[in-house]
Protein backbone atom coordinates (compact mmCIF):
# COMPACT_ATOMS: atom_id res chain seq x y z
CA UNK A 1 0.00 0.00 0.00
CA UNK A 2 3.18 2.19 0.41
CA UNK A 3 4.09 2.40 -3.00
CA UNK A 4 0.77 2.73 -4.06
CA UNK A 5 0.35 6.22 -1.51
CA UNK A 6 3.46 7.27 -2.92
CA UNK A 7 2.30 7.09 -6.64
CA UNK A 8 -0.67 8.86 -5.11
CA UNK A 9 0.88 11.30 -3.63
CA UNK A 10 -0.92 10.45 -0.67
CA UNK A 11 -0.28 8.71 2.95
CA UNK A 12 -0.31 5.16 3.92
CA UNK A 13 -3.33 5.88 6.03
CA UNK A 14 -5.54 7.38 3.35
CA UNK A 15 -5.43 4.49 0.73
CA UNK A 16 -5.59 1.89 3.84
CA UNK A 17 -8.51 3.84 5.04
CA UNK A 18 -10.13 4.36 1.37
CA UNK A 19 -9.18 0.12 1.16
CA UNK A 20 -11.54 -0.19 4.03
CA UNK A 21 -14.18 1.86 3.13
CA UNK A 22 -13.41 4.64 6.06
CA UNK A 23 -13.28 7.40 3.84
CA UNK A 24 -15.32 7.59 1.17
CA UNK A 25 -14.08 7.33 -2.76
CA UNK A 26 -15.03 10.53 -4.27
CA UNK A 27 -14.58 11.44 -7.69
CA UNK A 28 -10.94 12.77 -7.17
CA UNK A 29 -9.59 9.88 -5.16
CA UNK A 30 -10.99 7.80 -8.51
CA UNK A 31 -9.16 9.95 -10.66
CA UNK A 32 -5.95 10.14 -8.53
CA UNK A 33 -5.82 6.33 -7.80
CA UNK A 34 -6.73 5.63 -11.11
CA UNK A 35 -3.53 7.79 -12.51
CA UNK A 36 -1.10 6.33 -9.76
CA UNK A 37 -2.62 2.65 -11.32
CA UNK A 38 -2.41 3.16 -14.83
CA UNK A 39 -6.26 2.20 -14.81
CA UNK A 40 -9.46 4.06 -15.48
CA UNK A 41 -11.47 5.68 -12.87
CA UNK A 42 -14.51 3.35 -13.55
CA UNK A 43 -11.93 0.63 -13.01
CA UNK A 44 -12.48 1.58 -8.94
CA UNK A 45 -16.37 1.71 -8.87
CA UNK A 46 -17.65 0.62 -5.68
CA UNK A 47 -20.26 -1.96 -4.08
CA UNK A 48 -22.85 0.18 -5.15
CA UNK A 49 -21.88 -0.03 -8.86
CA UNK A 50 -22.46 -3.94 -8.33
CA UNK A 51 -18.76 -5.07 -7.33
CA UNK A 52 -17.86 -6.58 -4.40
CA UNK A 53 -14.90 -5.97 -2.47
CA UNK A 54 -14.17 -9.81 -2.88
CA UNK A 55 -13.57 -9.72 -6.45
CA UNK A 56 -10.68 -7.14 -6.01
CA UNK A 57 -7.26 -9.22 -6.60
CA UNK A 58 -4.70 -9.74 -4.08
CA UNK A 59 -2.03 -8.42 -6.23
CA UNK A 60 0.37 -6.23 -4.10
CA UNK A 61 -2.80 -3.37 -3.09
CA UNK A 62 -3.63 -2.73 -6.67
CA UNK A 63 -7.31 -1.87 -6.76
CA UNK A 64 -8.97 -3.88 -9.37
CA UNK A 65 -12.57 -3.99 -9.86
CA UNK A 66 -13.92 -6.03 -12.84
CA UNK A 67 -14.54 -3.94 -15.76
CA UNK A 68 -17.96 -2.64 -15.90
CA UNK A 69 -20.55 -3.93 -18.32
CA UNK A 70 -20.67 -0.73 -20.60
CA UNK A 71 -24.52 -1.01 -21.71
CA UNK A 72 -25.51 -0.35 -18.03
CA UNK A 73 -23.02 2.43 -17.51
CA UNK A 74 -22.79 5.96 -19.23
CA UNK A 75 -19.51 7.99 -19.75
CA UNK A 76 -19.47 11.17 -18.23
CA UNK A 77 -17.29 13.25 -20.94
CA UNK A 78 -16.48 16.04 -18.66
CA UNK A 79 -17.86 19.37 -16.75
CA UNK A 80 -19.48 21.99 -18.91
CA UNK A 81 -19.50 26.26 -17.47
CA UNK A 82 -22.32 27.63 -18.38
CA UNK A 83 -21.01 30.84 -19.57
CA UNK A 84 -18.56 31.78 -22.04
CA UNK A 85 -15.68 32.51 -20.21
CA UNK A 86 -15.89 29.47 -18.84
CA UNK A 87 -15.99 26.88 -21.58
CA UNK A 88 -15.00 23.37 -21.17
CA UNK A 89 -14.08 20.15 -23.74
CA UNK A 90 -15.48 17.26 -24.26
CA UNK A 91 -12.19 15.89 -25.18
CA UNK A 92 -11.66 15.84 -21.61
CA UNK A 93 -13.59 13.07 -20.44
CA UNK A 94 -14.41 10.75 -20.29
CA UNK A 95 -13.90 11.06 -16.54
CA UNK A 96 -16.92 8.57 -15.21
CA UNK A 97 -19.04 6.38 -15.54
CA UNK A 98 -22.78 6.69 -13.77
CA UNK A 99 -25.30 3.79 -14.00
CA UNK A 100 -27.75 4.40 -17.17
CA UNK A 101 -31.05 6.10 -16.47
CA UNK A 102 -34.42 3.88 -17.83
CA UNK A 103 -34.99 6.92 -20.15
CA UNK A 104 -31.68 6.31 -21.72
CA UNK A 105 -31.58 2.79 -21.87
CA UNK A 106 -31.42 2.37 -25.56
CA UNK A 107 -29.97 5.86 -26.61
CA UNK A 108 -27.03 4.86 -28.50
CA UNK A 109 -23.98 6.87 -27.41
CA UNK A 110 -25.32 8.50 -24.41
CA UNK A 111 -23.15 10.69 -22.30
CA UNK A 112 -23.63 12.79 -18.96
CA UNK A 113 -21.83 16.45 -18.80
CA UNK A 114 -21.59 17.88 -15.03
CA UNK A 115 -22.80 21.70 -15.40
CA UNK A 116 -20.48 24.08 -13.56
CA UNK A 117 -21.15 27.85 -13.38
CA UNK A 118 -24.36 29.67 -13.16
CA UNK A 119 -25.84 30.72 -15.99
CA UNK A 120 -28.34 27.80 -16.70
CA UNK A 121 -30.41 28.54 -13.28
CA UNK A 122 -33.00 27.86 -12.28
CA UNK A 123 -32.79 25.53 -15.49
CA UNK A 124 -29.80 23.85 -14.36
CA UNK A 125 -27.48 24.11 -11.55
CA UNK A 126 -24.05 23.65 -10.30
CA UNK A 127 -23.11 19.91 -10.00
CA UNK A 128 -25.91 18.64 -11.85
CA UNK A 129 -25.40 15.54 -13.71
CA UNK A 130 -26.75 15.83 -17.52
CA UNK A 131 -27.65 12.74 -19.63
CA UNK A 132 -27.38 13.82 -23.29
CA UNK A 133 -28.92 11.56 -26.75
CA UNK A 134 -26.54 13.15 -29.65
CA UNK A 135 -29.12 11.56 -31.74
CA UNK A 136 -32.37 13.45 -30.70
CA UNK A 137 -33.36 16.68 -32.11
CA UNK A 138 -33.51 19.81 -29.91
CA UNK A 139 -36.53 20.64 -29.05
CA UNK A 140 -37.69 24.48 -27.89
CA UNK A 141 -37.54 25.05 -24.35
CA UNK A 142 -35.67 22.13 -23.42
CA UNK A 143 -31.36 22.25 -23.12
CA UNK A 144 -29.14 21.47 -25.57
CA UNK A 145 -24.98 20.41 -25.60
CA UNK A 146 -23.40 22.58 -28.52
CA UNK A 147 -19.64 21.86 -29.36
CA UNK A 148 -18.18 24.79 -31.58
CA UNK A 149 -15.58 24.58 -33.85
CA UNK A 150 -13.26 25.44 -31.58
CA UNK A 151 -13.88 22.38 -29.52
CA UNK A 152 -15.82 24.34 -26.36
CA UNK A 153 -18.55 23.16 -25.02
CA UNK A 154 -21.77 24.90 -23.99
CA UNK A 155 -24.83 23.91 -22.09
CA UNK A 156 -28.00 26.17 -22.92
CA UNK A 157 -31.92 26.09 -23.70
CA UNK A 158 -32.39 25.91 -27.56
CA UNK A 159 -34.81 28.54 -28.56
CA UNK A 160 -35.34 28.15 -32.06
CA UNK A 161 -33.03 27.99 -35.22
CA UNK A 162 -33.08 29.57 -38.47
CA UNK A 163 -31.27 29.10 -41.83
CA UNK A 164 -28.28 30.75 -40.44
CA UNK A 165 -27.98 30.70 -36.43
CA UNK A 166 -29.05 29.07 -33.79
CA UNK A 167 -30.86 30.85 -31.20
CA UNK A 168 -30.52 30.10 -27.50
CA UNK A 169 -31.26 31.03 -23.89
CA UNK A 170 -29.48 31.21 -21.12
CA UNK A 171 -30.81 32.91 -17.42
CA UNK A 172 -27.57 34.70 -15.51
CA UNK A 173 -26.69 36.89 -14.64
CA UNK A 174 -29.98 38.27 -16.17
CA UNK A 175 -32.17 35.90 -18.41
CA UNK A 176 -31.23 36.60 -22.25
CA UNK A 177 -31.44 35.22 -25.51
CA UNK A 178 -28.57 34.96 -28.24
CA UNK A 179 -27.66 33.78 -31.50
CA UNK A 180 -24.71 31.41 -32.24
CA UNK A 181 -23.84 31.45 -36.09
CA UNK A 182 -24.49 27.60 -37.53
CA UNK A 183 -20.71 27.92 -38.62
CA UNK A 184 -19.80 28.01 -35.29
CA UNK A 185 -21.31 24.56 -34.26
CA UNK A 186 -19.64 21.81 -35.20
CA UNK A 187 -22.51 19.81 -32.79
CA UNK A 188 -25.54 20.36 -31.21
CA UNK A 189 -26.88 17.16 -28.67
CA UNK A 190 -29.95 17.55 -26.87
CA UNK A 191 -30.13 16.99 -22.97
CA UNK A 192 -32.79 14.66 -22.30
CA UNK A 193 -32.61 13.99 -18.33
CA UNK A 194 -31.05 15.56 -15.18
CA UNK A 195 -29.50 13.97 -11.78
CA UNK A 196 -29.81 16.02 -8.76
CA UNK A 197 -26.09 16.67 -7.48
Amino acid sequence: MQALADRAATGKSQVDKLERGERRLTMDWMVRLSAALDCAPAELLPESCGFSPQERRADGGRFAYPAPDRHDLVPVRSAARGGFAEEMHLSDGPIDYVPRPQYAAHAHDAYAIYVVGESMVPMYRPGQLLFVNPYKPPTPGRGVVITLTDSSVLVKEYVRQTATEVILREYQPEMREFPISRTRIQDMHAVTGAQEP
